[in-house]
């Protein structure tokens, strides 16, 4: 079983499959009470079943990256158990926190501007300031969270790492963190975009080897591109945002869903989301 987190991955035929999965939102489901019950198993299983469905595909998986808001309460046990199914794939894997890592919502059910956010610490097995090789890549991970808050940031001590890396590898490069870095055109998920972008930005233009940015956070696909860099957001695999819209709303028509990404030995990168059967 590959030990974690994942630090080097070799494969037969010089291309890395990765499959991205994100914003699971698994909370404890001890509480049989609990009036959420429903949804609490709702998203236990539908990450279940993303694994399951992605795993079974016509396509072989080289590392599994889970970007963020793997829980939606903070606790260990919760933890455990995703871990445990990971770990159960036998498949090299990598977390980072998302913003519901360090911070739990009280009252959820209210308007974001109602609830009250208590800041948490990280469960340590969430990675900052990761690096993990492959033989033409470089994969290099962060963490945008801030504790007690929904919005991120990429820290300026995080950029100068980033720079760090860049400036020491020139092999393609591929960024991964949970909050987006370029705006959806969606008034209120961008206001928990990630800060201090500017800056992120203005850095990584000096890096003709960065290619791909990959995120969680906002619970849709999308695609964009910027100073030749490629920007993917990616569904959540429990509950989908509805794209373009300025308040808040469900997509209720949007099944969870995950990305795969293909990295070639050109630096060339394929990427495509599927959706959970129905």
């Amino acid at each position: 079983m590959p030990q974690y987190p994942a630090r080097t991955i070799l494969s037969p035929d010089e291309q890395v499959n990765v499959l991205q999965i994100t914003d699971m939102h698994l909370a404890s489901i001890d509480d049989i009470t609990d009036e959420n019950v429903a949804s609490k198993h709702h998203c236990r299983q539908s990450f279940e079943a993303v694994i399951e469905q992605a795993l079974s595909e016509d396509i072989r998986c080289d590392l599994i990256l889970v970007t963020g808001d793997l829980v939606n309460e903070v606790k260990t046990s919760i933890y455990d158990y995703i871990f445990e199914v990971l770990s159960a794939t036998n498949i090299p894997f990598a977390c980072i926190a998302g913003n519901h890592d360090v911070t739990d919502e009280i009252d959820s059910h209210l308007p974001f501007s109602q609830r009250k956010l208590v800041a948490k610490t990280a469960d340590k097995r969430l990675l900052s300031q990761h690096v993990i090789d492959t033989e033409y890549w470089q994969l290099l991970l962060i963490n945008s969270a801030v504790a007690g808050k929904i919005a991120g940031e990429i820290t300026d001590l995080d950029i100068d790492w980033l720079c760090t890396q860049l400036n020491t590898c020139d092999k393609p490069a591929l960024i991964v963190l949970h909050h987006h870095v370029l705006p959806m055109q969606s008034e209120w998920i961008d206001a928990h975009i990630a800060e201090n972008t500017a800056e992120f930005w203005r850095r990584m233009s000096a890096f003709k080897q960065l290619k791909v940015i990959v995120s969680g956070h906002t619970h849709q696909e999308q695609t964009r591109d910027h100073n030749g860099v490629t920007a993917y957001t990616t569904p959540s695999t429990c509950y989908q945002f509805q794209p373009y819209e300025d308040d808040f709303a469900y997509d209720k028509d949007a099944q969870p869903g995950y990305r795969w990404l293909q990295l070639a030995n050109t630096g060339r990168v394929a990427s495509w989301i599927k959706r959970l059967d129905t």
